[in-house]
């Protein structure tokens, strides 16, 4: 197996991981560039999203609705803090993500919570969770890319498709979307950067922030959508999950920033910082 750059620099992480205590999340911050980001996005029933979600987060509403998605993101040049560009990573990943809102320690909070990551990187697979907050399944991702359209196919380990995109850059979002306006959409999402995903322990939350440092968003003209999550007629029955617009964002540089973990309070009506008892 030939010794590239890259595998240094994932040498020198894994070197980093090792060293770290047991159960420590210690990247603080890494950085790089999202070659490109698609936004899929969904409205869905209330009630019905409320029953998907774990205690005790809460949909954030919007027009009466919840929202969720899947961002499928691919990522060049990711490096920890004082690591040049070149010997940063690069990897395609996907989360599907609900808006949500809770209670953290006497103060509300709002974010995005995480059921499902997916990469199609062994590093992040392997390393998710230890060097970085966030499980990650391990997953095919079939890209194609022209400057006015898009497709990513996402095929679990099983051979599934988990999830089929496909789309072209239009002028406006769709008119039956819930957002009257791209800023509108724009501004929803930018308020959802912070992001907590559940992790082998229940009741316990691993928590990573994106920090975009420009923004380039045009929407997307759906041609495909299919999540196996959002398109389950058990978790969503008919009508309870519709599809309602898809952004695109490239080109843009970013940092993720680890939050702290977020715990179940013993009254399991809120979340804390404050863990007591053994770490998972």
């Amino acid at each position: 197996m030939p010794f590239t750059p890259h595998r240094a620099c994932q040498w020198q992480l894994l070197s980093w991981t090792l060293a770290a205590p047991a159960g420590a999340v210690w990247l603080d911050m890494i950085h790089g560039t999202i070659e490109r980001r698609v936004l899929l996005n969904y409205r869905l029933d209330p009630a019905t999203l409320q029953r998907a979600l774990p205690r005790p987060f809460r949909p954030k509403l919007y027009h009466g609705y919840g929202v969720g998605g899947v961002c499928m993101i691919r990522f060049s040049g990711l490096r920890p803090r004082l690591v040049p560009r070149w010997l940063g990573l690069g990897s395609e990943n996907a989360a599907h993500r609900i808006a949500v809102e809770w209670e953290q320690d006497g103060e509300p909070r709002e974010g995005v919570f995480i059921p499902r990551r997916d990469t199609d990187s062994r590093f992040n697979q392997m390393f998710g969770g230890r060097a970085f907050p966030g499980i990650f399944e391990r997953s095919t991702f079939e890209a194609h890319e022209e400057s006015s359209s898009v497709s990513v196919r996402i095929v679990r380990s099983d051979g599934g498709d988990e999830v089929a995109f496909a789309g072209h850059v239009s002028e406006s979002l769709p008119r039956t979307s819930i957002f009257p306006s791209l800023a509108e959409a724009v501004g929803f999402f930018s308020l959802g950067a912070t992001g907590y995903s559940a992790t082998h322990s229940e009741g316990h939350y691993h928590g990573m922030e994106l920090r975009c440092l420009n923004w380039s968003v045009v929407p997307l003209e759906v041609e495909e959508a299919h999540s196996c999550f959002f398109d389950d007629r058990e978790r969503f029955p008919a009508g309870t999950a519709q599809l309602d617009c898809a952004l695109l964002m490239r080109g843009i540089a970013h940092e993720w920033h680890s939050r702290p973990d977020l715990y179940l309070s013993p009254s399991g009506e809120s979340l804390t910082a404050r863990h007591v008892g053994p770490a998972s």
